[in-house]
């Protein structure tokens, strides 16, 4: 049998990677206090000890203070992090893993508000769009300190026991000095091309001159900025020839656009809907123009992609960062023979949205990943089999079948559909959107393997449940659309629920009020432009869509950004009225007295969910711990023991929506934590 491209090894130098998959520089911001401690260390083993030859830990690890973190990044200007990089590498190369880092200083692409509160540092005083601060030039000064922190921070990780490091050269200070559009500069740092790259060949002559030559280099950086007056291919050939001419760097990591907006960003790394790695002929002519040992990653979520782009010699190692988010054991199952068997991304990108919004990098259906120190990734056999009964299959209800399956329970799943999926199917309705499917395709498939027993078209009641003499009992029932309190016609809007599925034809003329700001109201906002309507959206928040962060606001404002969609905020439906063959919508404020009123052919509200925690409510009387979860227990991940109720059979818990309205993670998250003991 022919070997497959994907486990061939490859060598720079000394070091050999025993694969060609990598996880490419990423920060999960899972530290604490600047610093890779347990959870941290213990997020990049499990990908270790699963097989993934190379793991590059930070992305922009920063090396000076006046290089604040932008979103919990490593502080690798403390002699602190030596320690614990030291174990994270130590424990990584037990299982045959390679240890990198990628450090930066993040010149404007960071805030003057954070650390120590030192003014940001760039080429030029322009502001960084993304995050707002508005830099001093660097003076003399500036540039000979920020190289001698490049060295030291290089001779900390060499300490550290790492195989080598990574320079981030896109969006950063080094391709700051580098960028037409971002050096204001005279020389001997600014003005012509050979002076705009003086720094940054500065810098690697002072690490390389601190860590020898058994150690390994390489610069991430874009090769072309796809911005007009920027770095453009052509320019970003002649960059890496120099890199290579220079024997100061021993890999490229190639990068293609821009990051100073989340437009920008978003075509980096882009999110569900845009296209699979978009960039591999890029980087394959990188590859052949310089001969270099040649890394690249940008939404390589697949195996089958990433196999291609090594076999066919468009790179040398392939980062499938994502993807290894979603499913840490991808390289133990393709030596397994067990690909159909990898848990995919979905491409939701909730991962890099959480950092913005939660503080740390979360899998939208992996609930163990940033958690390896409570949950398993791999679930263990329960001492007895038990009997479980789940109402409802959705993900979180499919996810507590899994679970108890892989515990080797029987399992048991009631759902009042004709298939599975709850809201993820109404989500899955956008086209962009369709990848979604694979969250409750993945599961079924998982499930069936376990022999999970489904009745579907089953309305299950509390007898259904009880006659089936079970040990414990998970309602996954999910909610049903809220509407708002309405002083008039709460009869006379449709939900976004009902235009998703199908069951309401969209209108032509359309206010939305979102109360939610999640992905519903944009969906079903695309569909009505789509469509040939016109739509206000309107929210009694500050801002639009809070609950969807930059990345994956981008599709929409770029579907939505034209004359058929206004996004108005600070404002709130109050009622509404028939009005002839159309619909009348009062409109108030929650800052002022403030009224207007919209004459439209339909009123859409997106307000959440209500528990359907009807059934519940009948079967907590019957149950052992009467629906008492141990918060304490459940959120260090420890077994749930309450008993209030001696005669009781089975325990009961709900979890999702039927608790309350949040989101897949938190559903997944849920049967995860309760499941994994029973």
């Amino acid at each position: 049998m022919r070997a497959d491209p994907l486990l061939t090894p490859f060598t720079i130098k000394h070091l050999t990677f025993k694969n060609r998959i990598m996880l490419s520089s990423h920060e999960p911001a899972y530290a604490e206090d600047g610093m890779p401690k347990d959870a941290y260390r213990a997020y990049h083993v499990e990908r270790a000890k699963a097989g993934v030859a190379l793991t590059m830990t930070a992305g922009s690890a920063t090396v000076s203070t006046d290089s604040p973190p932008a979103f919990n990044n490593i502080l690798l200007y403390k002699d602190e992090c030596v320690p614990w990089l030291k174990a994270l590498a130590d424990e990584c190369h037990d299982h045959g893993t390679a240890v990198m880092i990628q450090m930066t200083h993040l010149g404007r692409r960071t805030r003057w508000d954070k650390g120590d509160w030192l003014p940001s540092l760039s080429a030029t005083h322009a502001r960084e769009p993304a995050h707002r601060a508005s830099p001093k030039i660097a003076e003399d000064w500036d540039i000979e300190r920020i190289i001698k922190d490049f060295a030291d921070a290089a001779e900390r990780v060499k300490a550290a026991g790492l195989d080598g490091l990574e320079l981030e050269a896109y969006g950063h200070l080094l391709d700051q000095f580098w960028s037409p559009l971002t050096n204001e500069l005279s020389a001997p740092y600014g003005g012509s091309f050979d002076n705009r790259l003086r720094f940054i060949f500065d810098v690697l002559g002072a690490i390389r001159e601190r860590v020898g030559e058994k150690f390994l280099i390489g610069v991430r950086f874009s090769a072309d900025e796809r911005q007009p007056g920027g770095i453009d291919a052509q320019a970003g050939l002649e960059i890496a020839s120099r890199f290579k001419a220079s024997g100061l760097v021993d890999f490229l990591n190639v990068i293609r656009g821009h990051i100073d907006t989340d437009s920008g960003l978003a075509d980096v790394i882009p999110v569900q809907g845009m296209a699979n790695a978009p960039f591999l002929d890029f980087v394959s002519a990188m590859r052949a123009h310089t001969g270099m040992p040649t890394f690249h990653a940008a939404k390589i979520s697949d195996v089958a992609t990433a196999r291609y782009a090594i076999e066919s010699g468009k790179m040398d190692m392939v980062g499938m960062t994502r993807a290894h988010i979603a499913d840490p054991h991808i390289v133990r199952k393709i030596m397994a023979g067990q690909e159909d068997r990898i848990r995919p991304c979905v491409g939701a990108t909730y991962c890099l949205d959480r950092i913005y919004q939660g503080g740390m990098a979360l899998c939208i259906h992996n609930a163990a990943t940033g958690r390896e120190l409570t949950m398993p990734n791999e679930i263990t056999p329960a001492p007895f089999a038990r009997r479980v009964v789940i109402v409802g299959a959705g993900p979180g209800g499919l996810e507590a079948a899994r679970v108890a399956a892989e515990r080797g329970h029987k399992v048991i799943v009631f759902e009042a559909a004709n298939e599975a999926g709850g809201q993820v199917r109404l989500t899955a309705r956008s086209p962009r959107r369709k990848e979604m499917l694979s969250i409750i395709a993945w599961r079924m498939a998982e499930c069936e393997r376990l022999g999970v027993e489904f009745r579907f078209n089953t309305w299950a009641e509390s007898a259904d449940v009880l006659a089936e003499s079970p040990d414990c009992v998970i309602i996954a029932t999910g909610g049903y659309p809220d509407t708002p309190p309405l002083a008039t016609g709460e009869d006379l809007v449709v939900s976004t629920w009902d235009i998703l599925s199908g069951d309401v034809p969209p209108g032509k003329s359309v206010l939305l009020f979102d109360d939610a700001g999640d992905h519903a109201a944009l969906q079903v906002a695309e569909m009505i432009v789509a469509g040939g309507g016109k739509i206000e959206i309107i929210t009694p928040d500050r801002t639009f869509s809070p609950e969807i962060m930059g990345l994956n606001l981008v599709p929409y404002i770029r579907s939505l950004q034209g004359d058929n969609a206004v996004f108005t905020v600070a404002q709130r439906l109050e009622g509404v009225e028939r009005s002839g063959n159309g619909l009348t919508a009062s409109i108030g404020s929650d800052y002022r007295d403030f009224a207007r009123k919209v004459d439209v052919d339909q009123v859409i509200v997106n307000c959440g969910t209500r528990p359907m925690d009807e059934l519940y409510f009948e079967l907590k009387p019957h149950s052992r711990n009467q629906g008492a979860v141990d918060y304490v227990a459940l959120t260090h991940g420890q077994k749930q023991d309450i008993c209030k109720n001696a005669d009781g059979t089975f325990v009961l818990y709900r979890i999702g929506d039927a608790v309350s309205s949040r989101n897949t993670h938190a559903a997944i998250y849920d049967a995860l934590r309760l499941m994994k003991d029973i």
